[in-house]
């Protein structure tokens, strides 16, 4: 019923990246890391019980000679922190693929995709993923931020990760790694990416230490909103381009990102019944259409006042001017009590 779920396991990384979107990745002494990794063992079996029954979603942009458009398996994205550091390797990861895999082999399929920054893997490693049904391994540390093992660089390292994903049977993908063709491809398959200028992400979100280092350069024209991981087709329930984002305390958002406020929590209530509370609302259909500057409206905020609350001075001391911080700003100021009466609408079964 969606394209894609990006699934944050755990907060427990291996690095502080001075460019990383929220501040809690980051290294946890070792008691500290274990608890967090029960905290995620405890809350994913709950949030996999409220996902859809079935991740087959109809691709809108590949139409069939009588006109009826193909469907496909949806993917669902793990990812850190650092989902291979232990404890959360063997008490999160490895059990959440097993379940996802038999949740939905029945029902359609899903393609599972691992994020890591690459540097724990091992031949072993990847064989007890493959062993998992794992169909991508995406590495995402590809850039000027990310300092590599063994003094490498990028060619370096991507040429020996290559030698050893090959050497499993796995074949390089041919797409970008923000490209919503990947269910096109075969798997098992590997890729790269990183925050470099020509990525969807190189710019930088305008949050975590990427804020507070003052780092991002995106500009106001620089609309996360309405692109592939922002908010754009968040609510196209079942159909092409939808992708919503869950933390590891099972908090809902419609892009990784990540809004203000989250929308629901997938421990306590069903993705799709989270969704369909909040379609037809402007505030959400605004984001789901990639243009947030609209999103105001319903609250007396016209595209002008949403355009200075965009306005800000960063804790470098620049201007700077992104629709997420007017997103921010209007949810800090009015969607509190609309989410938290759409949250109790649906508990009470009443329609949205």
């Amino acid at each position: 019923m969606l394209e894609s779920i990006y699934y944050v396991l755990s907060w427990v990384c291996r690095r502080a990246c001075p460019h990383c979107y929220d501040e809690r990745f980051q290294p946890y002494p070792a008691p500290e890391a274990a608890r967090l990794a029960e905290e995620s063992r405890a809350v994913f079996p709950q949030v996999v019980r409220h996902l859809p029954e079935t991740m087959v979603y109809t691709d809108l942009e590949d139409r069939t000679d009588d006109g009826t458009f193909r469907q496909k398996p949806g993917r669902i994205i793990l990812s850190g922190g650092e989902v291979l550091l232990e404890p959360v390797r063997t008490r999160v990861l490895y059990p959440l693929l097993e379940m996802l895999h038999d949740r939905y082999r029945n029902h359609g399929g899903v393609r599972l995709v691992i994020q890591t920054a690459g540097d724990l893997l091992t031949a072993d490693i990847v064989a007890e993923l493959l062993k998992r049904q794992v169909w991508m391994i995406s590495v995402s540390s590809i850039d000027e931020f990310h300092i590599l093992p063994g003094g490498l660089d990028h060619d370096q390292y991507t040429q020996r990760l290559a030698q050893l994903f090959e050497a499993a049977g796995m074949r390089r993908s041919g797409l970008q790694a923000a490209s919503r063709k990947w269910t096109d491809e075969d798997g098992p398959a590997y890729s790269f990416f990183g925050a470099t200028p020509d990525a969807w992400i190189g710019k930088l979100w305008p949050s975590g230490r990427a804020w507070a280092n003052g780092l991002s350069t995106a500009r106001y024209q620089d609309n996360f909103c309405n692109a592939w991981s922002g908010g754009l087709n968040f609510l196209n329930v079942g159909f092409s381009g939808s992708e919503v984002a869950i933390d590891p305390d099972g908090n809902l958002y419609p892009c990784c990102r990540k809004t203000r406020l989250a929308y629901g929590n997938l421990c306590e209530e069903a993705l799709l019944d989270i969704l369909r509370s909040l379609t037809g609302r402007p505030e959400f259909e605004s984001i789901t259409c990639g243009h947030p500057e609209r999103m105001g409206l319903a609250h007396g905020v016209g595209v002008e006042e949403f355009v200075a609350l965009c306005r800000i001075t960063d804790p470098a001391g620049r201007s700077f001017v992104n629709p997420c911080i007017g997103c921010d700003r209007i949810h800090d100021r009015f969607l509190g009590p609309v989410l938290a009466g759409l949250r109790e609408r649906r508990r009470r079964g009443r329609p949205a």
